[in-house]
């Protein structure tokens, strides 16, 4: 191996995309897709659990029966999540291949368990983020191998939603205790985009501690959440700065969007509850209605 650093890597890594067109009557050879897919089996997991299946869905037929199953899955996000900035699905008619990332619950009991009850709490929870990142670590891994391809892809959440997974299930034929964390549809991009909005290095980046002059106060949450997100979601610009409406959107926040000193005050504040959305804004007046 060689420590030397990796620009072909880096390319990869600003090259992927979340892409919702593909080019039509497209297809792809099978090894392609067994590449990818080793991509994920590589991935790094809590105790080597490995803990997860890959389902490749290539078929046409069966391409078809997993897009009506998100198509209503869709359409439970607007009766159900209004304000969420939901995109049909229609565009996975067009994919080469659409590949399901399961999570197998049971391997959950390989990471570290407590010797107490008094302990069952803070290692229930622990575990279950390992479960979660190890199999966050599969999908990025899968998502690195489809843009090392030449291809594109997106990562769709919702098959892990409980009617949605129990639809996938009985579809698969995989057991409904086990859930469709990632879904990841494959094809050609119609175009060359452009990268999405990320956070600038001096914001994100702590060198040896926290500092408190990069955290994001909760009203900065608030109004992402309740203003931004959509643009922020699916604009093809890196930096908010080079938005035309740059002054309109951002409502006095771009400085918080665009550079390190988000938090003039330097102060943190304590927890909140943030489990449901606390404000309303322009981008989620649909809430209300």
């Amino acid at each position: 191996m060689t420590n030397e650093p990796s620009d072909s890597f880096q390319t990869i890594i600003r090259a992927r995309r979340s892409t919702r067109k593909f080019e039509p009557g497209r297809a792809v050879d099978r090894s392609v897709l067994e590449r990818i897919v080793d991509c994920g089996r590589w991935a790094p997991s809590g105790a080597n659990t490995q803990c997860w299946d890959i389902i490749v869905v290539d078929d046409p037929d069966m391409r078809e029966a997993v897009r009506q199953v998100f198509l209503r899955q869709a359409q439970r996000l607007v009766d159900h999540a209004k304000g969420f900035p939901a995109v049909s699905k229609n565009y996975l008619a067009n994919t080469v291949a659409i590949v399901i990332v399961l999570g197998d619950p049971r391997w959950k009991v390989c990471f570290p368990q407590p010797t107490t009850p008094d302990w069952e709490a803070e290692y229930d929870e622990n575990n279950e983020a390992i479960f979660l990142c190890s199999l966050g670590a599969a999908v990025q891994n899968i998502q690195m191998g489809v843009t090392a391809e030449g291809l594109t892809s997106a990562w769709l959440s919702g098959g892990g939603e409980a009617t949605t997974n129990a639809e996938l299930a009985a579809l698969l034929g995989y057991p409904p205790w086990m859930r469709a964390y990632g879904t990841i549809p494959i094809g050609y991009p119609v175009a060359t985009q452009d990268r999405r909005y990320r956070r600038p290095m001096e914001q994100v980046c702590h060198w040896n501690g926290y500092e408190a002059r990069q955290y994001r106060p909760h009203a900065l949450v608030d109004f992402y959440e309740s203003t931004l997100r959509p643009f922020a979601m699916y604009r093809d610009q890196e930096d908010p700065r080079d938005w035309d409406d740059f002054d309109t959107k951002l409502e006095g926040w771009g400085a918080a969007f665009s550079s390190g000193d988000v938090n003039e005050t330097a102060e943190l504040e304590d927890e909140v509850d943030f489990s449901r959305p606390r404000t309303s804004g322009r981008a989620t007046k649909a809430r209300n209605r």
